[in-house]
């Protein structure tokens, strides 16, 4: 039994993290919030995305395993010096990728795996939300390092896209500010550039009606799928990933391939955010491959960053990925 110590409960820690820790065997959520002291294997740390670093470091140095939640840090620099301390203190360090587990993702990469859009060409994902009150007092919409919706929500559509298609060549930005008074960035439009293929990432705070979760075209046919994951409506509402149908979406969200036979319904495949934290327990014991790797938080990290300098010049910059 891995005994768990979460770091941080306010909505992350308490959403999205203690409830799905809760319900996978082997670990056992044993400390919350406590900084120090304790037999702890593994530290879970979703406090404000400028203390990752800090806290991250002292866990590590303390020869704890440790999983951040995303984003892993605020800046590449950061990253890279917890990336060297893990495999220094030969730790496992990951960040909480947790939408790889929704089922519309995992649906995807099984169409793409099959071959069934043939070679892509246009790659286009969502996040949209319709929130026009400001919430000044919340730490993501204060002027902060790592604060704004393209740290929170761009992460996860970042790391999506690299996990189907690799590093690209190049990437432009237009991150902003759309409701009046905001201080953080709460719009995006990022597109990463590969040969022959576009991929479009999209986030808004202002979508009363959203776009499509994925818009997928390739030379075989498109995939069309509408609708979140009900995994987070779920655990707001005091659900817990053991329950029966926990990732099940009704017939009518589930997406639409088309190809030049015709349109048909493509059931939505279940997962579950706990799939990511059985991944932890057995890379921590050595009976599996780490999924979401320190190098692939780098990469995210490296686009982020990226991300906001194309931003800020109106400019299409080189991925240059180190040797």
């Amino acid at each position: 039994m891995l005994k768990v110590g979460l770091v941080g409960f306010g909505f992350a820690g308490k959403t999205f993290h203690a409830p799905v820790i809760r319900v996978v065997q082997g670990l056992r959520l044993t400390t919350i919030v406590q900084r120090s002291g304790g037999a702890i294997d593994l530290v879970v740390i979703a406090t404000p995305n400028a203390s990752h670093h800090p806290i991250a470091k002292q866990c590590l140095l303390a020869g704890r395993h440790v999983v951040i939640d995303k984003p892993f840090t605020t800046t590449v620099a950061e990253a890279e010096e917890l990336v060297q301390l893990g495999v220094a203190k030969r730790r496992v360090l990951s960040v909480y990728q947790n939408r790889r587990y929704v089922g519309d993702f995992v649906t995807l990469r099984q169409l793409l795996s099959d071959g069934a859009l043939g070679r892509v060409t246009t790659f286009e994902s969502h996040f949209d939300r319709f929130r026009p009150e400001l919430r000044p007092s919340a730490w993501r919409e204060q002027p902060q390092p790592g604060s704004g919706i393209w740290f929170d929500l761009g992460a996860h559509l970042l790391d999506q896209a690299l996990v189907l298609f690799g590093i690209p060549e190049a990437i432009s930005a237009d991150i902003r500010i759309e409701r009046e008074g905001a201080a953080a960035a709460d719009a995006f439009d990022v597109t990463l550039r590969y040969p022959h293929m576009r991929t479009l990432l999209r986030g808004s705070m202002l979508a009363a009606a959203p776009g499509p979760t994925f818009a997928v075209h390739g030379t075989k046919g498109s995939f069309i799928k509408y609708g979140l994951d009900p995994q987070e409506a779920a655990l707001k509402s005091g659900g817990t990933p053991d329950e029966s149908n926990w990732d099940a979406e009704p017939s009518e969200m589930y997406g639409k391939l088309t190809t030049p036979e015709g349109t048909r319904t493509t059931p939505t495949t279940p997962s579950s955010f706990a799939h990511y934290y059985e991944n932890i327990r057995d890379a921590i014991l050595g009976t599996a491959q780490l999924a979401v790797t320190p190098a692939q938080a780098l990469d995210v990290m490296r686009g982020l960053e990226l991300a906001v300098i194309s931003s800020r010049e109106r400019s299409v910059l080189p991925w240059i990925r180190p040797t």
